[in-house]
């Protein structure tokens, strides 16, 4: 007789937390945050209404962890990227796979319309602070140290380089040319160059 391997139990809750999540992210862009109720979660997801809420509190709770793994899907996707070459060049090298990274269907809407609206900008932005604006201060971080652009406060103009990246990522998303937008970018970074 063959033994059957039994998943354990966080095996079986890690896989149930990872399908309401996957089903949510869908949902959510498919029908936005309020359009989306918890019946149509747990459908889609293939569990019950007690292991949803087993995992999660209640559906914004469910949404910001659909958040938080979108927020570390960007990050890694902009940390996947070779940054050679000078500092300037790995700002706009991380910049253009935050475009590319922001292109996936959906996750526009998601990070910078939903989100806000949902869960309130101080929280978006803590969350954005532990993926893709951390990579964005790092890189500037690196480019004051390595003396290739103006010493400037680091945290300001990692949260003001991120607000320009997001505006052309919600532009792009409108349908604007996103080689302007990148051309555009990349100008202003370049503009942040120490002068020797």
């Amino acid at each position: 007789m063959l033994a059957t391997k039994r998943r354990t139990n966080p095996a079986r809750s890690s896989t149930t937390r990872s399908a309401l999540i996957a089903a949510a992210r869908e949902a959510f862009i498919a029908r936005g945050y309020s359009g989306t109720g918890t019946p149509d979660l747990v459908e889609a997801a293939g569990v019950t209404r007690g292991a949803l809420y087993h995992h999660f509190v209640d559906k914004q709770a469910l949404f910001r962890a659909v958040i938080e793994a979108e927020s570390a899907a960007v990050a890694a996707e902009i940390e996947t990227v070779p940054m050679d070459g000078s500092p300037i060049a790995a700002l706009i090298a991380g910049g253009e796979a935050y475009l590319t990274a922001m292109a996936v269907p959906g996750r526009t809407r998601l990070l910078l319309i939903e989100a806000p609206a949902v869960l309130g900008r101080a929280e978006v932005d803590a969350i954005d602070a532990r993926h893709g604006v951390r990579t964005l201060r790092e890189g500037v971080q690196a480019a004051i140290e390595a003396g290739a652009i103006k010493p400037l406060p680091v945290e300001a103009t990692a949260q003001f380089l991120g607000a320009a990246y997001d505006r052309a990522a919600l532009a792009i998303a409108g349908g604007a040319d996103c080689g302007e937008c990148s051309a555009a970018l990349r100008a202003m970074i370049e503009g942040l160059a120490a002068r020797q």
